[in-house]
């Protein structure tokens, strides 16, 4: 396959599987065969060196699932890994090859190196960190090179594809946190917890759905002026101009591609959190209006409320217990609830841990789910 082809192929993919998630596995195995690879590994989780809490994993080859490597990995050789400190002290964004994250002692004796690895198909990959929001920590791998080397025109496909994969997996987490995974561009004009706005291929607003529409009328960050997504600070304009038109078609043959940035408010409020995304890739549309881009809005301000004193009675959590569970389905993390509550950080990770053995839940992402389906039931 032509090399521009291939890169072009796997932007589309990469910006399509950010808006919905069933798209990712298609999206990993078109990745995987542009750089010659048989798998791939992205992770989100925080913590340090003995101390990591996973938030989502998910392991890929050739786009199928294999929960079975991603378990023995994780339960098994993870808790011995010699390479995760060293993980975390690598600059965000540099490519490093795995080998070199062990010393050339580990790299004979380490179980991890020489079991875990080789069953992953691994031993000779590829891995990135980037930084993510709220101090998490996003890895994405990928596996051994098919024919035994990394040829260098490859490298440098994977290493311009690194930013827009930091991209895509900002927008899911935006969008999951919203709990608009998967829920299509009409859908998600339906979605109270995230704003909204779609754009047409000249860059003018579409649609909007409730929250942009309430930013948009105060005019304190973003605004439509005459038609077109604006800022309120100049000096955000430049930026959020670069990053829409970046996002749309052009017949310039460049491939959209997607950003983030903040936006100062007015009012001195936390900053706004914008996800620009292009949609549909470069489909003909003979002048029709169509949605050619998506602009996401993140409010850190915006959280859904929970019911502590409820939440806590229907599962069988004392009130610190389901406080922790509500706070943490609100989205902080645990030195914010620690801030928040007054708690020492240790107490909250004490808690967290009772939280996940009562709920019998297997992280973050199941806490919020269990608390969340009691919070939406009917009250009395």
């Amino acid at each position: 396959m032509n090399p521009d082809d291939a890169f072009e192929g796997s932007l589309e993919a990469l910006y399509e599987a950010a808006l919905d998630d069933a798209d990712w596995p298609a999206a990993a195995a078109r990745i995987e065969a542009a750089v010659g690879t048989g798998g791939s590994t992205l992770t989100v989780g925080e913590g340090f060196d003995n101390d990591v809490r996973l938030h989502f994993a998910r392991v890929l080859q050739r786009g199928e699932g294999r929960e079975d490597l991603a378990r023995e990995y994780f339960n098994v050789y993870l808790p011995h890994d010699e390479a995760i400190p060293r993980v975390r002290r690598r600059p965000h964004g540099e490519l490093v090859h795995l080998p070199d994250l062990y010393t050339e002692d580990e790299r004979k004796t380490s179980p991890v190196y020489n079991e875990g690895l080789r069953r992953m198909g691994s031993r000779e990959g590829l891995l990135v960190r980037f930084d993510g929001p709220d101090a998490l920590r996003i890895v994405w791998a990928v596996g051994d090179p098919v024919g035994g080397a990394w040829q260098s025109g490859r490298l440098r496909l994977l290493e311009g594809l690194l930013p827009h994969i930091h991209r895509s997996v900002l927008i899911r987490q935006a969008l999951a946190a919203a709990d608009a995974l998967g829920a299509g561009l009409a859908g998600l004009l339906d979605n109270d917890r995230i704003g909204v706005v779609q754009l047409d291929r000249g860059g003018r607003v579409l649609a909007v759905n409730a929250p942009a529409h309430a930013i948009l009328r105060r005019g304190d960050a973003l605004l439509d002026r005459d038609g077109a997504l604006d800022v309120w600070l100049p000096a955000d304009r430049s930026r959020l101009r670069r990053l829409v038109g970046r996002a749309l078609p052009s017949w310039s043959g460049e491939v959209p591609g997607g950003g983030s940035m903040t936006v100062q408010r007015a009012s001195g409020r936390s900053r706004l959190g914008v996800h620009v995304s292009p949609v549909g890739g470069r489909t003909a549309d003979f002048g029709a209006r169509r949605v050619a881009a998506l602009v996401l809005v993140v409010d850190p301000g915006r959280r859904p409320r929970i019911d502590a004193t409820r939440v806590g009675k229907m599962l069988g959590l004392t009130p610190s217990e389901a406080r922790l569970g509500a706070l943490v389905t609100e989205g902080l993390r645990v030195r914010e609830i620690a801030a928040v509550t007054g708690w020492k950080e240790t107490y909250v990770r004490w808690l967290v841990r009772q939280v996940y053995r009562k709920l019998g839940a297997s992280g973050q992402v199941d806490v919020a789910r269990q608390v969340l389906a009691v919070d939406a039931l009917p009250r009395g």
